[in-house]
């Protein structure tokens, strides 16, 4: 059980690591006032491809990992406990 505790440990801190990096790459998405006065347009080529380009792809990455972030916060809360 101490074997699964540290490995379930070190992934923990892995996966934290990893979150914080990825999530300090990511660009600012709105940018405020002006933005809202002026209005965005979102049938263009970009917005329709944002998955496919490098921020679409770390937001995905961030979302992935913040959900095993959250899975293995949860284990390890009821691992430790016993």
């Amino acid at each position: 059980m101490d074997i699964l505790k540290n490995v379930i440990l070190g992934v923990y801190l892995v996966v934290c690591v990893a979150l914080i990096i990825v999530a300090t790459m990511q660009t600012k998405e709105s940018q405020g006032a002006p933005e809202t006065i002026t209005g965005s347009s979102t049938g263009n080529f970009f917005e329709k491809n944002k998955g496919r380009t490098k921020e679409g792809g770390l937001k995905r990455i961030t979302i992935l990992l913040s959900a095993i972030f959250a899975i293995l916060a949860i284990v390890s809360g009821i691992l430790f406990v016993i």
